[in-house]
């Protein structure tokens, strides 16, 4: 998976940026993000599964947790999105993906992942990333990027220079950040935060490190050299995976979108 940098994309950034208004980011985000093809995106969670089309500016999610498969999965976001037209499909899975397959069961989910035939359950061609890659691609800017996705695990992903490289050894640290938030309170947990961050930056030497996820909010501020990135990356990394040459296109700072569940 290769995508491509702006000559401009090393540029400084504030370290947070300030939350924009919903719907005015999601439609910012479709309209200079289009790739031809009316795509939906699913980014999969331990706690929801949050999905997204081209032209629509309404996130809707439903719950998901330990009984979710695949098939119900696939149900649910059909249900969702029933009004909504669209070509291909997206999914950002909680788990190490090979080859556009998930190689291992998802940790907070119900099983029959590996191996479930996506393409034929939609009756559309499917892409299929490791969840932290797909909001690692939406707030991707250039140069060497390190994405890090707080969630209910430690998702991690490597960009250098446009080449994608998400893995799953960093799932090490999952149950140790986790259980410092609780067990131990927000303090030890944002210390352990911060020391899988500072190992990870000196290991791998990033231009430039994004935080993620939901849980990036439990940070009192964020660490030396990291910026905040966002739920709506995800969908808009989902957008890019369809775009000619995966092209990024270097005018789409990390925004905010909230989801909005539907009854």
């Amino acid at each position: 998976m290769s995508i491509k940098s702006s000559p401009d994309a090393a540029r400084k950034r504030a370290t947070m940026r300030q939350a924009q208004p919903d719907a005015a980011v999601i439609k910012d985000m479709l309209a200079r993000g289009a790739s031809g093809k009316k795509v939906l995106v699913i980014d999969v969670g331990g706690t929801s599964v949050k999905i997204l089309a081209s032209g629509q500016t309404e996130v809707r999610s439903f719950r998901s947790g330990p009984t979710l498969t695949p098939r119900g999965m696939v149900a649910a976001v059909k249900k969702l999105a029933a009004e909504w037209p669209y070509d291909t499909v997206s999914i950002g899975y909680p788990g190490p993906v090979l080859a556009g397959r998930p190689t291992a069961e998802p940790i907070n989910l119900g099983h029959g992942w590996v191996g479930f035939d996506f393409a034929a359950a939609f009756g559309r061609p499917v892409k299929v990333v490791n969840d932290a890659a797909l909001q690692a691609m939406g707030s991707y800017e250039g140069g060497r990027m390190l994405f890090l996705g707080l969630g209910t695990g430690l998702g991690t992903a490597l960009i250098v220079h446009g080449d994608v490289e998400p893995w799953s050894s960093a799932i090490c640290h999952t149950r140790k950040t986790l259980s410092g938030l609780e067990r131990g309170g927000k303090k030890k947990w944002r210390q352990r935060v911060a020391d899988v961050v500072e190992r990870l930056i000196a290991a791998l030497q990033p231009d430039e490190t994004v935080i993620g996820g939901g849980n990036v909010k439990k940070l009192n501020a964020l660490p030396p050299g990291c910026r905040a990135g966002h739920n709506a990356n995800a969908f808009r990394g989902g957008f890019r995976l369809w775009a000619k040459d995966s092209r990024v296109p270097p005018d789409l700072p990390p925004r905010r979108a909230r989801s909005r569940r539907k009854s």
